[in-house]
């Protein structure tokens, strides 16, 4: 770092921090970022929810603020801060429309809108909020926009210091007044001070599983990966420190995508995912609502649901997993699409999946051993190490629902109810695949931190997961884009507020 005094510290330099930045920039503040790890631009999500942006008004996309506040809210059984949901909703097509025109457009590329979200029953219901960045040949995923915006903001006169973690935060007289910082490659301990504020941006603690067993002992018996090896709770325990509140509860997005060798015990099976391409037991067909049942072969829910509970109810099954079954015609784009699904896992805009990328993930999966693939059900169950008798009672059963377009049992719409009835099948032992955790500090409608007696820590903020009050339980999936909003959006209101 150039200076031993700024005007804002940002600590993380992924969504949250890259637009937290920028906009404390743009108010004349002198910024400095620290990051532990030597970059973070690949870390933006491409689909960002927003209301009203440009895009969504170009498309003729209108979400109405109160129905999908109050959507939220139920979704978590009202364990949020309501005025946290408003702030958001009411600030970020703003984002999304700063972010299309001063960081996407100059790099050649720009937002689309998704145009629907297609449901049928109040249990999936869902909202069109979602903004994709897309670039100029159509191309609209994994664009690694984050540098760009890190870009933007060091054209505002951001300073970027990679490799330097936190250790803790400076309290004099009660405020937050700068960070002790910590070198990687030299562990030499150092000082910054910070004249208006500091913004945690630190992310979650999924990869801290010290943390998890505090703070979310289910999680680890339900997720086998986690995908935010960079999440190790160092924002949020540096602000427990001195003082500040955190969720009661835990919060996590967490998707159905993560294949296990047979026989697989959650109790001692938790591990810290690399990025791209090394994501090992990645199974994207996971989270189509095919045919699963539990390690007794017995279906035991509605597998037409948010992504998140298919591990809630599987933590109510022996093992905390639960095994899908399929067939090579479910793998085809004629079967996919008529699924319907949202966001990435769609097939087709805007997700990124298709027949031929299913069966080819599929191969390599069952080169690993993670998929079976057998000639008859019996021999599938042997391979599954699951009682044979109850999973053809199971597949038998699940056909003849088919047959007469109605699930009898737990009530899965028709259209998301395939035939389990042509060699070859497949299965796979899938457990949850941790994104992020939620559940944070707590914090105001001006992203500055809370106290144990709900009063603003002084010079304090956080913006992204390592802030709380946003989230509750599972991760309302149904609601594309939603966390990189909430990041981009109170990340950029973080900054604001503290330039002032």
């Amino acid at each position: 770092m150039k200076k031993d005094r700024y005007d804002v510290i940002v600590v993380g330099a992924s969504n949250a921090g890259g637009m937290a930045a920028a906009a404390a920039a743009e108010k004349g503040a002198k910024v400095l970022v620290i990051d532990k790890m030597g970059s973070a631009g690949y870390l933006y999500r491409d689909t960002i929810a927003a209301l009203h942006s440009h895009a969504q008004q170009k498309a003729n996309v209108n979400v109405d603020q109160q129905e999908l506040v109050n959507f939220l809210s139920t979704f978590a059984q009202g364990n949020v801060d309501q005025r946290l949901l408003n702030t958001w909703a009411e600030h970020s097509s703003e984002t999304v429309d700063w972010l299309d025109e001063e960081v996407l457009r100059p790099n050649g590329a720009y937002i689309q809108a998704t145009p629907d979200a297609y449901y049928e029953t109040e249990r999936n219901r869902a909202f069109p909020t979602g903004n994709e960045v897309t670039s100029a040949d159509g191309k609209y995923w994994e664009l690694g926009y984050g540098n760009w915006v890190i870009s933007k903001a060091e054209q505002l006169g951001v300073e970027f210091c990679w490799k330097t973690a936190l250790q803790n935060l400076m309290v004099q007289q009660g405020k937050v007044t700068g960070v002790f910082v910590r070198d990687v490659a030299t562990n030499q301990v150092s000082t910054i001070q910070a004249n208006k504020g500091v913004i945690l941006c630190t992310g979650g603690y999924g990869s801290n599983v010290d943390l998890m067993k505090k703070w979310n002992p289910l999680g680890l018996k339900t997720n086998v990966y986690t995908d935010g090896q960079r999440d190790d709770g160092s924002g949020i325990v540096a602000a427990l420190k001195i003082g500040a509140s955190k969720d009661e509860e835990p919060a996590s997005i967490v998707f159905n995508r993560g294949a296990v060798p047979v026989g697989t015990n959650t109790n001692n099976f938790y591990e810290v995912d690399l990025t791209p391409p090394d994501d090992p037991g990645y199974l994207w067909l996971g989270s189509y609502p095919m045919l699963k049942v539990n390690l007794n072969g017995e279906r035991f829910f509605n597998e037409s649901a948010p992504y998140q509970f298919q591990m809630n109810a599987a933590s109510k099954q022996p093992g905390y997993l639960s095994a899908m079954i399929w067939t090579e015609e479910t793998m085809s784009d004629s079967y996919l699409k008529q699924y319907h699904t949202l966001g990435c896992s769609r097939l087709g805009f805007p997700g990124i999946f298709t027949g031929a990328e299913a069966r080819e993930e599929v191969a390599d999966r069952l080169k690993e051993g993670l998929v079976q693939k057998a000639d008859s059900i019996e021999k599938l169950a042997e391979q599954l190490d699951i009682p044979t008798k109850n999973l053809v009672k199971s597949v038998k059963t699940y056909n003849d629902y088919v047959a007469k377009h109605k699930d009898f049992e737990f009530g899965k719409e028709s259209f998301r109810l395939e035939p389990v009835d042509k060699a070859p099948y497949y299965g796979a032992i899938v457990g949850g695949r941790l994104l992020a955790t939620l559940d944070g500090l707590r914090v105001n409608t001006r992203m500055q931190v809370l106290d144990k007696n709900d009063h603003a820590i002084a010079g304090l903020y956080a913006a992204g997961n390592c802030s709380g009050g946003f989230f509750w339980g599972s991760y309302p999936d149904h609601v594309p884009g939603l966390t990189a909003s909430h990041a981009l959006t109170f990340g950029r209101l973080a900054g604001q507020d503290a330039a002032k």
